[in-house]
């Protein structure tokens, strides 16, 4: 069952990932290019060159999971920017998913509780 939640942060690889890639190539993608900790519960989001695959790596209490998409039509939008990670919000994942493009999307004002 998939049980994302907005207490989970997201991180999405920018670059082209070979989805050949299982678990161990996509925590060497993590480590090596993110230099982020795997089993944080941290989701990380990888897609492939045509974009029209994700693949989303979590730690899941006692294991690694990855959930896959392929889309029969159409591509996942990129966010954009130069970094080789982008972090994301939960909403923005599910509009991605969804094939709801995220740059015509306008956000109206909500309370937001201070960082910590």
């Amino acid at each position: 069952m998939i049980s994302f939640s907005s207490s989970q942060r997201f991180f999405l690889y920018r670059g082209a990932t070979d989805m050949r890639k299982s678990f161990d190539g996509l925590c060497g993608l993590v480590t090596n290019e993110l230099q982020k900790p795997l089993s944080t519960g941290d989701v990380f989001m990888f897609i492939n060159k045509p974009r029209n695959s994700i693949k989303l790596l979590v730690w899941d209490r006692n294991g690694f999971v990855i959930y896959y998409k392929r889309l029969e039509e159409g591509t996942f939008e990129i966010p954009g920017g130069d970094e080789k990670s982008v972090a994301i919000k939960w909403e923005e994942l599910v509009m991605m998913l969804e094939g709801i493009a995220l740059k015509s999307v306008k956000r109206r004002k909500r309370y937001a509780c201070p960082s910590a």
